[in-house]
């Protein structure tokens, strides 16, 4: 079966979705792999390097001959209809912010495997790749944070005087969240945090931080996901961080509910109390932001209240690609493990009993398989016989859902 890496075309994006090492892996599983000129070099990865592992290079990827493709960014429609009947995918899908490609893949007949729905349990752990970028996310986020603050963030006793370590407070203790204390930590910053979620506690607790508890409901949903807060409950919770977001020196928000709308965690009246010279990076800036007013890309001064200076707002914008060799060795490997668990003898042939390959698969056979998805389509297309999406559950196809008739906490 023929697989194709292609090189990818979003903007800034420099991760590729294979390295040399998971080409070996994926010839030695019998598999033939074709290589874009190019997919790797922004990854640090040459054409002679893929070439040594077992790839074919070629100048351009002509998908429609491809039995599989693997990608970082999702697809685009177009290219999504290039594919033939019965292709695989694998990669990122962002379903619920690209419904024309998702009912692309399920008109074509493509079998797509979305990384954001590989479920969360230990034999699926290696395939994670929500996890693995966000490790890359939480480490970058703080570098970021330190470049802008004009303050050192370690303690300091001179012969000048001493210098006090910055205060780090970060909220939301996911994988991103956990590893922006831990990094933070070891720059000598005096770190905080808080998540909705009691279980976190401990984790914060164990990479060096402060956890601060509010008196709020508990807020875990299944697999360790947060479960978003009603209205008025998180307007309480903004109520109750704002005498701790005035405090520190630096604020990083990593907050964000699957499949939704990143939560409004940080008031813009709750930046201007900061400091002159504070910085917030805003983690979840791609998927709504936590903070009011944060831009992705973009860095934004906002006047403090008392008028004396700025607090500088980043919204920071894929920080998986700002370290784009490492963000793709670990992608790359979660790709190439999902793919193994489907291949037998050098053909990849899903087998839809396995939770993982289920809980993964986006389309497959003209139906939209992920229930929340096919809600959202539902919702969007005319129902009309041609245009109806379609999903498929315990082998059971039912067409034009309607949103009444399918309820999910959202998985992505």
């Amino acid at each position: 079966m023929q697989l194709g890496i292609p090189r990818e075309r979003q903007e800034g994006e420099r991760r590729v979705a294979a390295t040399p090492e998971t080409v070996t892996q994926l010839v030695g599983l019998g598999l033939d792999v074709l290589m874009e000129a190019g997919a790797g070099g922004a990854a640090g990865h040459s054409d002679h390097e893929y070439i040594h592992a077992g790839a074919r290079i070629v100048p351009a990827l002509d998908t429609r001959g491809l039995d599989i493709l693997v990608h970082v960014r999702p697809l685009d429609p177009a290219t999504a209809k290039s594919l033939k009947s019965g292709a695989v995918t694998v990669g990122m899908a962002s379903p619920s912010s690209q419904l024309a490609t998702v009912q692309a893949l399920a008109d074509a007949g493509v079998t797509s495997f979305a990384l954001e729905l590989v479920p969360r349990i230990s034999r699926a752990q290696s395939m994670d790749a929500l996890s693995s970028q966000a490790l890359v996310a939480g480490y970058r986020c703080v570098l970021e944070a330190a470049i802008r603050l004009p303050r050192f963030f370690p303690l300091y006793m001179t012969a000048a005087g001493t210098v006090p370590p910055a205060r780090v407070l970060v909220l939301g203790a996911g994988v991103a969240g956990l590893q922006a204390i831990g990094t933070a930590k070891r720059l000598g910053a005096r770190v905080s945090a808080n998540d909705i979620r009691p279980a976190s506690a401990d984790e914060v607790a164990s990479m060096g931080g402060t956890f601060i508890r509010l008196d709020l409901e508990t807020a875990e949903a299944s697999g360790g996901y947060a479960r978003e807060l009603s209205a008025d409950r998180g307007a309480l919770q903004r109520e109750l961080l704002a005498p701790h977001v005035a405090q520190a020196d630096v604020l990083i928000t990593t907050a964000a509910v699957p499949g939704r709308r990143a939560p409004l965690l940080v008031s813009r009246q709750m930046v201007q109390a900061m400091r002159p010279g504070s910085v917030v990076v805003d983690l979840a800036a791609e998927t709504g932001g936590n903070v009011e007013g944060s831009v992705p890309g973009e860095d934004i001064l906002v006047p403090t209240a008392d008028g004396q200076g700025y607090v500088t707002l980043v919204g920071l914008k894929d920080a998986p690609s700002a370290m784009a060799s490492d963000a793709s060795r670990l992608y790359a490997k979660n790709v190439a493990n999902l793919l193994a668990l489907m291949t037998r003898d050098g053909v990849v042939a899903p087998d839809f009993d396995d939770e993982v390959v289920a809980g993964a698969c986006l389309t497959h056979d003209g139906a939209v398989r992920h229930l929340p998805t096919a809600e959202a389509l539902a919702a969007l297309i005319p129902a009309l016989p041609d245009h109806s999406p379609t999903v498929q559950t315990e082998g059971a196809r039912i067409h034009s859902v309607h949103s009444d008739s399918v309820h999910s906490e959202g998985g992505i």
